[in-house]
């Protein structure tokens, strides 16, 4: 289990700190029953806390893992903007548990990846509509996402998270568990 719960440390400490909404990260398993049985065991402890795991897309032996904040993400997708986007990629509905499913079916369609991910992941509708618009070019900066407005703002909420992934790491460290480290909704 720990090593899993080293991913989710290393890829998601903002998303367990209830600083940022979602998180993705690869996962490479041994098992797809293993795989189940792990994602079972870490949302049994942090549903709880409001945070949920799910696999958006599997191939080989790896597995993207998507790590969100069910009511932040709900605050999201309700945000100005947000629905008439994603209604251009296929997306009928703004539940939460409709807009994963058909995220899953954007990539299970193999085509490009589906950029509108940024929207699941926290990331303000301005930055993912310049990413796709400029292909991934002319960025203000680069940091966990390609910044396209807002550069001075995001620059700090970029150094925030990574303060928050540094403490984290030293806390994991020295003991703390996951459950200990995710903050409750």
């Amino acid at each position: 289990m720990s090593d899993i719960e080293q991913f989710l440390i290393n890829h998601c400490a903002p998303t367990l700190a209830s600083l940022k909404t979602a998180s993705l990260f690869k996962y490479y398993f041994p098992s797809e029953d293993e795989l189940e049985q792990c994602l079972h065991t870490i949302n049994r402890q942090l549903n709880c806390k409001g945070v949920f795991l799910e696999v958006l897309h599997v191939q080989d032996s790896r597995a993207l893992i998507f790590i969100y904040r069910k009511s932040k993400l709900k605050e999201d997708l309700q945000k100005s903007g947000v629905r008439e986007f994603l209604s251009a990629y296929g997306y009928r509905s703004n539940s939460i548990v409709d807009c994963i499913d058909n995220l899953k079916h954007r990539f299970a369609l193999g085509q490009d990846f589906p950029h509108e991910i940024g929207i699941f992941l926290g990331y303000p509708l301005e930055d993912v509509i310049g990413f796709i618009e400029n292909a991934g070019q002319k960025s203000k900066c680069t940091g966990c996402w390609k910044v396209y407005s807002n550069e001075c703002e995001t620059m700090k909420l970029f150094a925030k998270y990574k303060k928050c992934k540094s403490i984290y790491q030293k806390m994991f460290s020295c003991g703390r568990s996951i459950m200990q480290l995710t903050v409750a909704a």
